[in-house]
């Protein structure tokens, strides 16, 4: 079995970079007027179709954190942790039904011109600083370190920082044709990453049968799968006992059962997909059906999510557990790479592809991200107010430039010790302290118009510091048991509460203490959305696509409860 990439496999993945990178020349060259137009530049405006927009939102999506870390958590958890994009489903179907009416007919663009619009400038100058720091230094940072690490094991550990570059190069060469070239090679970035995530999953079950004696067939080995780890195919964690095990705990600390449905899990998902820039801006630029087909797309695509990122690492736990996977290191982390070496010639190319795809793809659609929320929400209005549309555009491009230039520096030797705690868990812990008050902001602010300014920036900073002692001191100034939480051992000396418990309790405190400041105010913010309910209509079409997802959702989890 060989381990490294072979000359067939460099083709393949040298084909896949001429193939995207010549489709987004030709895109960039029909589209340079947007050049002159900056909103063009931005956001793609008006010129994305629905299928663009769902592929980007994926493409974007889906990256090493995911293909690496939840892979691994299929290894260390099993199809538990598919709730993570089976439930994006759902939160993209509330998204696209409630949430972008409220964007497009307020004409928001981005995240920190809706909390202008909304609540003052203070605020929107706050959280674009945030958005910015958070954006480049725990995302963009975690992405092309995790992605780099991973390739490199796979093309003989000797060539980290020749990859990381290459990444970065890749990615900045998309971005710099703006929101439009992301969007359209997103569309063959998705495909590469989902026929070659389907491939990789298929030759693990293949091997899993050929291991256990029951053929090549994919079928029969997930059979297998569920016969030797009936554990990992159940979606409810129990909780502990007075008698289970560490590894038991920890599992419930990862994902405390029926409680994550109660309290985390829907916070993390509407608030990146609803209160996200990096994610929204795809579809701020559409009207209001070509916007909802394509978030109802990507909603539909999130369905197959779990079958390309979790599936090989509950097929890696099974064949490691048997001692047929014995090239497995690094833990749990090391699950999908240790799957790919089974992958013939050429394959593991593809395979490569689809994970530089998705890896490229966030690179690129996050600097887009940083580039707009800077040029629009700080350069032009506190730096270079009168600077034209030309100008606006290469700004944009020299925030690209720079913010990917922060990102390889930081990264070059690891200076923010992401590889010590892992890229999933990096992004989750420093985006997690603080999506409770963001989230709360957004939610009060659409819906509710008695909310006021002082009311959201004390929801921004309640939310982190209730976020930090429910994570980090609560136990041990109120006890391991109250009547809001139980604190487990970590098996470090220590008793945490779960993660998503924790997120869960800071965003009900947040939501309480804004709802008692904004009572002070007057009944009617005048900075209040006009909301109606013919904003919220949608059409049969649409109608259609979301009970599919429904259905489908709901056979999942009455086959694997």
């Amino acid at each position: 079995m060989n381990q490294n990439l072979a000359f067939a496999d460099y083709a393949v993945f040298i084909i896949y970079f001429i193939v995207v990178a010549s489709y987004g020349f030709t895109i960039y060259h029909k589209r340079k007027k947007d050049e002159q137009d900056a909103k063009a530049y931005f956001l793609a405006e008006g010129n994305l179709t629905w299928w663009a927009i769902g592929a980007s939102l994926i493409a974007s999506n889906i990256s090493a954190e995911q293909f690496i870390g939840m892979s691994g958590e299929g290894f260390f958890l099993g199809i538990a942790v598919a709730a993570y994009e089976w439930l994006a489903a759902v939160a993209l179907i509330i998204v696209a039904v409630w949430f972008i009416p409220v964007y497009l007919k307020n004409k928001i663009y981005t995240m920190p011109q809706f909390l202008k619009t909304r609540y003052n400038e203070s605020t929107a100058l706050i959280m674009a600083v945030f958005w910015l720091f958070l954006y480049v230094f725990v995302n963009l940072t975690s992405i092309l370190y995790l992605g780099a690490v991973a390739i490199n094991g796979l093309a003989g550990g000797e060539y980290l920082h020749v990859i990381m570059v290459g990444l970065a190069v890749f990615a900045l060469f998309i971005s710099l044709g703006g929101m439009k070239v992301v969007a359209y090679t997103d569309v063959i970035q998705v495909a590469v990453l989902i026929i070659g995530g389907l491939v990789t999953s298929y030759i693990a079950l293949t091997t899993v049968g050929q291991y256990f004696g029951v053929g090549e067939n994919a079928i029969a080995g997930f059979k297998v799968l569920m016969r030797e780890a009936p554990e990992h195919f159940k979606m409810i964690i129990p909780k502990p006992t007075a008698t289970s095990s560490q590894l038991d705990i920890d599992k419930y600390l990862t994902f405390p059962g029926l409680m994550s449905y109660l309290a985390g899990i829907w916070i993390i998902n509407l608030n990146y997909w609803g209160c996200n820039q990096y994610i929204t801006q795809r579809a701020l630029g559409a009207d209001l059906q070509t916007a909802r087909t394509g978030i109802l797309f990507a909603g539909m695509l999130k369905l197959l999510m779990p079958l390309i990122v979790m599936l090989p690492g509950i097929a890696a736990y099974v064949l490691y557990q048997n001692g047929h996977l014995p090239q497995l290191v690094g833990g749990k982390d090391g699950a999908y790479s240790a799957v790919l070496t089974f992958l013939p010639t050429g394959l593991k190319g593809l395979s490569v592809a689809a994970l530089t795809a998705a890896i490229v793809a966030s690179l690129a659609g996050k600097v887009n991200s940083i580039s707009t929320i800077y040029t629009l929400d700080i350069h032009k209005k506190y730096i270079q107010k009168e600077a034209g549309e030309k100008q606006q555009v290469n700004i944009g491009r020299i925030a690209v430039f720079a913010a990917m230039l922060l990102a390889v520096l930081f990264t070059w030797n690891d200076i923010l010790g992401i590889g010590g705690v892992g890229g999933f868990t990096y992004i989750q812990k420093y985006t997690g302290f603080i999506s409770p008050g963001v989230f709360a902001m957004f939610f009060l602010g659409m819906f509710w118009k008695r909310t006021t300014g002082t009311a959201a920036i004390v929801g921004v900073i309640l939310g982190f510091v209730l976020s930090v002692l429910f994570n980090e001191y609560a136990p041990m100034l109120f006890g391991n048991e109250t009547l809001l939480y139980t604190a487990y051992p970590n098996g470090k000396g220590a008793f945490e509460i779960p993660f998503h418990i924790c997120m869960g309790l800071s965003f009900f405190f947040t939501m309480l203490a804004m709802i008692g400041i904004s009572f002070a105010g007057p009944k009617v913010n005048p900075k209040a959305f006009e909301i109606d309910s013919e904003m919220f209509k949608v059409k049969p079409q649409t109608t259609v696509l979301i009970v599919i997802t429904l259905l489908v959702i709901v056979a999942l989890y009455v086959k694997f409860w």
